[in-house]
């Protein structure tokens, strides 16, 4: 089954409807690193990443990875062999911070856009993420937690998302 994305401000899987939010200038086919867009397309999902430190391990078919405070996500355009991985955090390389403290990145699923073989400049870290006021985000799309809960304990590891 695949999560559509309806009207820029639904999410839909099966029977459910979950209020989202999207990049703050819309959808694109031409994503460029930070544009604050979303990029267009069909894509699979990543494994969960979760803070161990402030929630228990959710019910879910995906697989869970706590994340620890030096873990981040290259956005580095300099930075050919890391951009759009996950990576230990390094002075030199420019990084998504994961360990936040902010709720935002309590739970995070990367969308896997751009991330067989990365074009830097493309677009990295996009990621479905937690959100309390549905503020546009920078790329990403963002559920409140509740409804993140619901969509974890619904998807696998097949699971795919469109955004159009």
């Amino acid at each position: 089954m695949t999560i559509i994305l309806k009207k820029k401000a639904t999410l839909n899987f099966g029977e459910f409807n979950f209020k989202c939010s999207i990049g703050k200038k819309g959808l694109t086919k031409k994503k460029v690193e930070g544009d604050k867009k979303t990029p267009i397309g069909i894509f699979s999902l990543g494994n969960l990443y979760y803070r161990k430190d402030r929630h228990a391990k959710p019910f879910t078919k995906l697989k869970c990875i706590p994340i620890n405070k030096n873990m981040g996500w290259c956005d580095d355009v300099k930075n050919q062999k890391f951009y759009n991985k996950l990576i230990t955090i390094k002075k030199r390389i420019s990084c998504e911070k994961l360990f936040r403290k902010d709720h935002k990145y309590d739970f995070i699923i990367p969308i896997n856009y751009n991330s067989k073989k990365p074009i830097t400049g493309k677009g990295s870290a996009i990621f479905i993420h937690l959100t309390k006021n549905f503020n546009p985000t920078l790329g990403c799309v963002a559920l409140n937690k509740k409804d993140f809960l619901i969509l974890l304990k619904l998807i696998n590891k097949k699971t795919k998302i469109k955004l159009s």
